[in-house]
């Protein structure tokens, strides 16, 4: 089983916090850009495993800009079911709530 598909099976199909999936290519760490956070590891987006699933066209040009360093993503925002929360609402895809914070915020 490649890499990527096992930990898929851990995590997101189990529907329970991944243990810390090493980054694969394509992987994307965001860049911290609220003070005082600095307590809460950076979120750290799963291309690899997005890509098993969907097509490009899934999340590109909308909600996310193809070109790395445009899409400026908040808790905020996925709480409002925009750029990850349009699938992450607990019924396309798990919730983004304070029970799941690790499945994305990986030390």
């Amino acid at each position: 089983m490649n890499k990527s598909l096992h930990w898929l099976a851990l995590g997101l199909l189990a529907g329970l916090p991944s243990p810390a999936a090493p980054a694969e290519p394509g992987d994307i760490t965001f860049v911290r850009q609220a003070a005082g956070m600095d307590d809460v590891p950076p979120a750290v987006f799963p291309h690899s495993v997005h890509r098993m699933a969907y097509k490009c066209q899934a999340c590109h040009d909308t909600p996310f800009k193809m070109k790395a360093g445009e899409n400026l993503v908040t808790m905020d925002e996925i709480q409002e079911g925009q750029s990850c929360g349009a699938c992450h609402d607990g019924k396309t895809a798990f919730i983004s709530n304070l029970s799941t914070c690790a499945r994305c915020h990986k030390e």
